[in-house]
């Protein structure tokens, strides 16, 4: 539906589902317009080199999983693309912009950034994208893409892709777009749901969780597998947990460095763990071909947040599974999404991980347990996938149980001495405390403290405190006696 209309230049806000191909609605169009190096008419550019196209998206997972799918598309016809994103050095991002480039992808923190600075020049695109535009919205981008939007010629083609039209982002269309042909790939009666995927929905107590899901994840037919936390702590912690009873997990949150974020779906992409534990952010518009299961560890604040969950299964007419686990303190929150949706879950089934329904539904083994049989974890791991060296800045948080050091050693953090009771030395005078055998410029054995002490002032002697006497309240002399 996008193709014909975008391929004529003019502009589109398109609207579908997840999983149904919005990347390449606009890619193609994208890729047809661009003029590449090898093409004839490169030479005739005002300035060849310059970026043609931006697009811009919310989440660095996002801007890596856009560029991939455009340079598959490209193939071998020379367009030049770039993807910036924070987390990475600025210099690699510097320079290939100064080779030259036709194509940016990248998130509006880093190219304001780079455009500040002056390395990206926007004066000469003519095709801007913006990409999963309700998400920018709830992330608080929408003034940053008005910045990056001024940047940009006033004549270019803007193509919005959404999956929700929320009013922001309707006015954002209305401020800076030229008659834009709305696009909705949905007939009104669909649901919002993609129907091959199966949902489950069940009422789940929180200690029995961990339990639960081990068992979920023993399933017949499983593969490739996400869990949606709402905290990045329980995220690395269901991770690790997972970990420890064989399974092949991996986390992607925020408060993990951008090179260990890149390795885990590295790994999860190459079938090295098949379980990934995410939060919304950092798995936003993740897509991954095998992914049989998603599961909701902790129910999702809204009815969208749920939709791009699930999303990550059942994607381009494949089938899938959704497993949502509702605690009871979420009852009320997960009865607002079931009615706004439309589902048919009003009171989500009491389950337990022992629960013989469970069982029966996921087709899970009789005799599964809490714990992977060794037989069955053929899978190489996370360590198995090395992590690359970003040139990021080394960040205090985020470390994972796999980077603290082992047992024994003490972290490399710095410790604030705490100074001994009855040490009420000035700071001078601490400061000025002589240096330990063998620490002196000379390289000779420095003297203790008593020698120094001793030689700087031979005649001083140490004062001693005398206790008073008393009798019956008054203060008595030694020479009285007692």
């Amino acid at each position: 539906m996008t193709l014909p209309i975008a391929m004529l230049g003019m502009d589109i806000t398109g609207q579908a589902r997840t999983g149904t191909g919005k990347t390449l609605a606009f890619g193609v169009p994208l890729l047809q317009r661009i003029v590449s190096p090898g093409d004839p008419a490169y030479s005739d550019l005002v300035a060849p080199g310059k970026p043609q196209a931006l697009v811009v998206v919310p989440t660095r997972e996002l801007a890596l999983q856009v560029s991939g799918d455009l340079k598959l598309a490209a193939g071998r016809s020379g367009v030049r693309l770039v993807t910036i994103y924070g987390g990475r050095a600025y210099d690699p991002q510097i320079d290939t912009l100064r080779r030259g480039v036709e194509i940016v992808v990248g998130t509006p923190g880093r190219l304001l950034d780079l455009a500040d600075q002056g390395h990206l020049d926007l004066s000469h695109v003519k095709i801007l994208i913006l990409d999963e535009a309700d998400e920018m919205l709830d992330l608080g981008f929408l003034p940053d893409v008005e910045k990056l939007i001024g940047l940009t010629p006033d004549n270019r083609q803007t193509m919005l892709f959404s999956a929700t039209m929320p009013a922001e982002v309707v006015s954002l269309s209305r401020r800076y777009m030229r008659q834009p042909t709305n696009i909705r790939a949905e007939a009104p009666h669909e649901t919002a749901t993609v129907p091959q995927t199966v949902q489950h929905v069940f009422r789940a107590h929180a200690r029995d969780k961990l339990e639960l899901v081990a068992r979920v994840l023993q399933a017949e037919g499983r593969r490739l597998t996400m869990i949606f936390c709402q905290t990045k702590r329980t995220a690395q912690q269901l991770a690790d947990d997972l970990d420890d009873r064989g399974f092949a997990a991996a986390a992607v949150h925020g408060d993990l460095s951008q090179g260990a974020r890149e390795q885990a779906l590295r790994a999860f992409r190459t079938g090295k763990v098949d379980v990934l534990v995410a939060t919304d952010v950092a798995a936003r518009g993740i897509d991954v071909d095998g992914v049989t299961h998603v599961i909701n560890y902790q129910c999702p604040d809204d009815a969208k947040a749920y939709l791009h969950r699930i999303g990550r299964t059942g994607r381009a007419g494949a089938s899938g599974v959704a497993v949502t686990l509702v605690d009871w303190d979420d009852l009320h929150r997960w009865s607002l999404i079931n009615r706004e949706l439309g589902l048919s879950f009003d009171e989500p089934v009491e389950t337990y991980s022992t629960s013989e329904h469970l069982y029966d539904v996921l087709g899970i083994p009789t005799d599964a347990t809490g714990v992977l049989p060794p037989e069955k974890r053929t899978r190489a791991g996370l360590g198995a996938e090395q992590i690359e060296d970003l040139g990021e800045r080394v960040r205090g948080r985020g470390a994972t149980r796999r980077d603290r050091a082992p047992s024994g050693e003490q972290p490399r953090a710095r410790k604030r001495r705490r100074q001994p009771r009855g040490d009420h030395r000035s700071v001078e005078s601490r400061s000025a405390a002589p240096a330990p055998a063998g620490d002196n410029d000379a390289g000779h054995a420095a003297p203790s403290a008593t020698a120094n002490t001793a030689e700087a002032s031979p005649s001083r002697k140490p004062r001693s405190r005398r206790r008073r006497r008393l009798r019956g309240g008054t203060a008595v002399s030694d020479e009285t006696g007692s």
